[in-house]
């Protein structure tokens, strides 16, 4: 593959620049409406981009300092599934504003007893004429507090294996019934939650795809979670980058660092962030000729969060007194989702010590979100080296 993008006056970056200098501060819609946001995506969501149009048009937006709308569970994860599964009806009503952040998504599937192994989740749908009736509850969900929809996994047959009687749902967040208790996590922030569900009644033309086959759709979601959460930023797509670190190196006090094993640190971690660079590209290149991300991004994601705890530790050590100031969040650069707000897409932030420090509390929760490093060295060892099965 060649990973060298194209020179300044390709036709490509000539006719994004084009419309940048017509959008100087574009919209989360018209971001939307151009295609921009998800290049790669079938028309008319996206532009049925090809890999390198991909990546041309993601550096002409990084260079005119241009953000995304920020809807990472719906563009990342549910956005894709619902085009591959969702009805015409269902696209048409829900893409549009999720592909411009106006409606916030989360993903109802994990449960205090069924995390890892999903797919023994108890959370109950039962058909009542045109509607279903949820019983249950989930937990660790991102975003459930601010979110418009969610996607929901519940059982429909109880009496089937657990990889089946299971269905997919588009969940309205408001529903009557709904109780969502927020979650404060170490690093003072509340974006995980409990959500419970009493009687809540989501009508069947909410189902996505057929009833009692979720878990084959549920599969394409969490093949789009894994490659989401090893974007570029080392928390989860988001927050800093080892070159973010080369920058923290270059402006501790003006001072030079002489350590020579910390020197070899800091090589290492550049080095590992190369890699992982490359390994992103090949997945991103993949992805948007339309091939399957499978087991792939289960070696991308178990080396990206192992990487992202050693960046920030070494960021502490570096830091040394200031990394005690405390404040902010591991998503604390991606300003303006608390509110919900438009205002503040497209604009640029400076990282600041106490995203650092945020960083660093959050950091010990990468090996475990999306799929634990367990399982995914176990969906390598299974998928990739034919490995037999753990013994249960």
């Amino acid at each position: 593959m060649q990973f060298s993008l194209p020179d300044d006056n390709d036709p490509r970056r000539l006719e994004v620049r084009e419309w940048i200098q017509s959008h100087p501060s574009p919209s989360a819609g018209q971001l939307a409406e151009s295609g921009y946001v998800v290049p790669h995506w079938p028309r008319p969501w996206g532009l049925d981009a090809d890999p390198i149009t991909q990546l041309v048009i993601d550096d002409e937006l990084k260079r005119a300092n241009i953000r995304r709308p920020f809807n990472p569970i719906g563009i990342g994860w549910l956005g894709p599934t619902i085009i591959k599964g969702g009805t015409q009806a269902q696209r048409e009503r829900y893409l549009y504003p999720m592909l411009a952040g106006e409606e916030l998504w989360c993903q109802l599937f994990s449960e205090p007893s069924a995390g890892s192994d999903l797919a023994s989740l108890t959370t109950q749908a039962v058909p009542d004429k045109d509607v279903y009736i949820i019983n249950g509850s989930k937990i660790w969900t991102t975003f459930a507090h601010v979110a418009k929809f969610g996607v929901l996994l519940a059982r429909t047959n109880p009496d089937a294996p657990k990889h089946e009687g299971i269905s997919y749902f588009i969940c309205p967040m408001d529903a009557k019934g709904i109780t969502i208790r927020t979650i404060r996590d170490m690093t003072g922030r509340e974006s995980f939650n409990e959500v419970f569900f009493d009687d809540v009644r989501i009508p069947k033309e909410n189902l996505v795809g057929e009833e009692n086959r979720g878990w084959e759709i549920a599969k394409t979601t969490l093949s789009n979670e894994r490659v989401s959460l090893s974007r570029e930023g080392v928390m989860w797509g988001a927050g800093p980058t080892s070159y973010d670190l080369i920058e923290l190196v270059r402006g501790v006090d003006g001072e030079k660092i002489t350590d020579p094993l910390l020197r070899q640190r800091i090589a290492s971690i550049y080095i590992k962030e190369e890699i992982l660079r490359v390994l992103r590209l090949r997945m991103v290149g993949a992805r948007v000729m339309g091939h399957t991300t499978g087991p792939e991004a289960s070696i991308r994601k178990a080396l990206a969060d192992a990487h992202g705890r050693k960046l920030m530790e070494l960021a502490m050590d570096i830091a040394n007194a200031t990394g005690m100031i405390h404040g902010g969040g591991p998503l604390a650069g991606l300003i303006g989702w608390e509110k919900g707000s438009g205002d503040t897409w497209g604009k640029h932030r400076t990282l600041a010590a106490n995203d650092w420090i945020s960083g660093f509390l959050f950091s010990p929760a990468l090996t475990i979100g999306g799929g634990t490093a367990e399982v995914q060295r176990n969906v390598i060892a299974e998928r990739i080296l034919g490995l037999p099965r753990d013994v249960d």
